[in-house]
């Protein structure tokens, strides 16, 4: 520190418990020094009041720490706290690295149209923040806006900002502050009726605000004035004029003459009604829609992000263009396939999910066309994979990293789940999106607003993965963005372009949890998306019994509402965590160990508990596929080779399929010496699902048995409900689910162990392989043998999709 700057601070290189490292700027009255705070860790803007300064100065100080403590906004630059250290005044304000717009723009020619509203929009914003807090900034200037590096235009300097004088000072109490003759604000900012030293009113701002818009526009003062004085004479009684060639069209140069007008009467009455107006001139539909939710500037920042910055975790233009083919009812498999072709990033997540996600491959060449991909997951299951890998793009970058793949995995376990639960494959699709999606608004506040993402879950203190803060979470963001996470979520979704039904499904729902079953619609799949949410919530906090008993309540909560059983819940949310661990591989998100996201991927010690103790709150049957134990075995070298003969012949189209499927189960019978295997296949003209070959000792004659209807509320149908949900599943001891086993097979089957893989196709059941033995327990799978037997099942269900009977 040099002599000069040390002499501000006694000599010392420290205030208080601030070290002080460089100066950022200085005024009249006070210089900014940037400053580290050890005891948070952070560095922040000190702002130090000139010890000599008279008493005025130091009343106005006080009163700039009280007006910026009551202001809590995106595009204000916030007061943490205000105090005195031997005798030396100081602000501490948040640091926001990047320069001053009046900084930024030095030497610079007149900014583009868009660019210049956009910037705008936050400013205005900010103001109407204040003005609703009754608090007027009366010194709006470039220097007093700070650019971030994030593009966040913020306010700064309340320094001689009043309360606003009431709308007529003649009906009794006196203003807050009257207009004394004092003139207050900058020369070529300041407004005439501010010139003229009137009570604080918001329309001086506007004012200020036309003033600066104007500047930015035309790449030059308004007002050249060098004698300050005659600035204040001159603006109350010349126009300011938008010079005729700046290049604006008549609309947006209407709204800065009306902004700049000398008459109060006829200049815009608020910050809120030039901000509308600047909207509506930059998207006319999204200012017209009441219910966009995008009139204010922290939706504004992220929509602007996701024009201009390649980080933001948005829709690009290939997925815009998916999400359109993908909803319409004309467009063709191979129009679908050339879209997503055109993103060769977007191209091999994909056909990773689908290889190793949706059909829970081991090998990544299972599937190996895009086509192909889209002919067995659909239309709707590609669309929804899209979104989910276009919200991973960039987060590795971000110092916050973990964070948001906490958020982002517990988001992709609530669509997860949420598609798991409904038992309508059309409803599935929206289900996914709209739980995923019901707390956008809170991934990427995560993502681009950290610090006010902090603020938020330190406002929920303990207590914030409970169902019962939702409405606080809302609550504190409506305190720290200006708006809920909710309304800043549905804005982004409306911006996407998603169908109405979907942004409908992924708004919170109101009121009380029903305790009736919701009729399906939207009203549903909010509910759906609530719960799954919830879920996710509850695993995110705790794990072990604590977790599971919170998983518990969580259904019991819900299941009235979306009328399920409470143990079909609590087993579907353990299945789909193994679901969710598969995705996150195939997309590559890696959770370090210890890491409480590691709780939404593995199985917790209360599983292994619920697979031989009673009284268990987890269902034991739908946690066998997450609790096989990981050796290997010979079976899974002959495996393998059969494996890559059948992947080679399909590929080839040199096996048909009446060999591939003996084939399949021949391979799965002889190496893990199952007793027998049983293939059933759909029955021509119905979705029953009948036995049609059998291996090994009597399957002949007990594949006539079979005769499963799937069916996602069959709850108390084991068969009818796993095929109908896709779901695989060993049973190590069938005595375990004996209440769920149908009576056809109890009677005439009845293994004590057995083995489930359903066979899909365009997310519908079209077969089922059953494979059982003869002692409880001897069905020992490693997870390449797991992982191979399904990949096998993969080949017979792609031999299916290509018609090769």
């Amino acid at each position: 520190m040099n002599q000069t700057a040390g002499a501000a601070v006694k000599g010392c290189e420290r205030l208080a418990r601030f070290e002080l490292q460089r100066e950022l700027g200085r005024g009249a009255q006070a210089r900014v020094w940037l400053a580290h705070d050890p005891r948070l860790d952070r560095e922040v803007a000190l702002k130090l009041l000139d010890p000599n300064a008279d008493a005025t100065a130091v009343s106005e100080w006080l009163h700039e720490a009280r007006a910026v403590s009551r202001l809590s906004h995106p595009n204000i630059v916030p007061v943490f706290e205000a105090d005195e250290h031997d005798g030396q005044p100081y602000l501490v304000f948040e640091y926001v690295e990047g320069p001053t717009l009046s900084q930024a723009r030095r030497g610079k020619p007149a900014m583009p149209a868009r660019e210049a509203v956009e910037l705008m929009l936050g400013v205005l914003d900010a103001l109407a923040a204040a003005h609703e807090m009754g608090i007027v900034h009366r010194d709006l200037k470039p220097s007093n806006i700070l650019l971030g590096r994030d593009g966040r235009a913020r306010v700064m300097d309340f320094g001689i900002a009043a309360r606003v004088a009431p709308p007529d000072r003649r009906r009794g109490a006196a203003p807050a502050d009257v207009g004394d003759g004092r003139i207050m604000g900058t020369p070529g900012y300041i407004s005439p009726e501010a010139a003229r030293g009137e009570a604080p009113v918001p329309a001086m701002d506007v004012f200020a605000a036309g003033v600066l818009l104007g500047e930015l526009l035309a790449g030059a003062p308004l007002m050249r004035e060098t004698d300050p004085y005659r600035a204040v004479e001159r603006v109350q009684r010349e126009d300011m004029v938008l010079p005729a060639g700046a290049k604006v069209d008549a609309t947006l140069r209407g709204v800065v003459q009306r902004a700049l007008t000398r008459d109060i009467a006829s200049r815009y009455d608020s910050a809120r009604s030039m901000h509308t107006a600047l909207l509506a001139w930059l998207n006319p539909g999204v200012a017209a829609d009441p219910d966009a939710g995008s009139s204010h500037a922290t939706l504004e920042f992220l929509l602007r992000r996701m024009r201009h910055k390649t980080d933001f975790p948005a829709l690009s233009s290939s997925i815009v263009r998916i999400q359109r083919v993908a909803a319409s009812e004309t467009e063709s498999l191979k129009k679908l396939s050339d879209e997503i072709l055109k993103d060769v990033a977007l191209t091999n997540k994909l056909l990773r999910m689908v290889n190793t996600a949706h059909f829970t491959s081991v090998a990544g060449e299972g599937i190996g066309t895009v086509s192909r991909a889209v002919a067995l997951v659909g239309f709707a299951g590609i669309r929804n994979m899209a979104l989910s890998v276009v919200l991973l793009e960039h987060m590795h970058d971000k110092a916050h990293a973990a964070v948001l793949k906490e958020e982002f995995l517990r988001a992709l376990m609530a669509g997860t789940l949420a598609d798991g639960l409904t038992g309508i494959a059309r409803e599935g699709e929206e289900a996914f999106l709209g739980a995923m999606f019901q707390n956008l608004g809170r991934l990427l506040t995560e993502c681009y607003l950290p610090e006010e993402a902090v603020q938020i879950r330190q406002a929920l203190g303990a207590d914030h993965t409970s169902p019962s803060a939702v409405p606080l979470r809302e609550a504190a963001a409506k305190r720290v963005l200006g708006l809920s996470l909710d309304e800043l979520g549905c804005g982004v979704a409306k911006a996407w372009g998603l169908p109405d039904s979907l942004q409908r499904a992924l708004r919170q729902p109101d009121g009380e949890t029903p305790t009736r079953a919701v009729e399906r619609g939207p009203e549903r799949l909010r509910w759906l998306a609530r719960s799954a949410n919830a879920v996710a919530d509850a695993m995110l906090s705790s794990d072990g019994e604590v977790q599971a008993a919170a998983v518990q309540r969580v259904a019991e909560l819900y299941a009235p509402a979306l009328g399920l059983q409470v143990r079909d819940i609590v087993s579907a949310s353990y299945t789909t965590r193994g679901h969710v661990k598969e995705l996150a591989q195939a997309m590559g998100v890696h959770v370090a160990a210890g890491a409480p996201a590691r709780r939404l991927l593995e199985a917790t010690q209360v599983m292994d508990a619920g697979l031989t103790g009673a009284g268990s709150v987890v269902d034991p049957i739908d946690m066998a596929t997450l609790m096989l134990p990981a050796a290997a075995s010979p079976a899974h070298g002959a495996m393998l080779q059969a494996l890559d003969e059948v992947r080679m012949a399909v590929a080839g189209n040199s096996m048909r399929l009446s060999e591939v499927l003996p084939k399949v189960l021949n391979t799965m019978y002889e190496a893990m010496d199952f007793r027998r295997v049983v293939l059933c296949l759909r029955e021509p003209g119905h979705a029953r699902l009948i036995g049609r070959v059998g291996l090994g000792q009597g399957a002949v004659e007990v594949r006539a048995a079979f005769s499963i209807q799937p069916d996602m509320r069959a709850a108390a149908d084991l068969f009818a409900f796993l095929c109908a949900k896709g779901a695989d599943l060993m049973v190590s001891d069938a005595r375990t689910v004996a209440a769920r086993l149908p009576a056809w097979y109890r009677q005439q089957v009845n293994a004590p162990t057995f083995l489930l893989l359903p066979l899909m196709l365009k997310g519908q059941p079209i077969g089922l392989i059953y494979a059982d033995k003869a002692v409880a327990g001897s069905i020992v799978l490693g997870e390449g043998e797991l992982g191979l037997l399904r990949a096998l099942r993969d080949q017979a269900a792609l031999a299916f999709a290509k018609g090769q009977a």
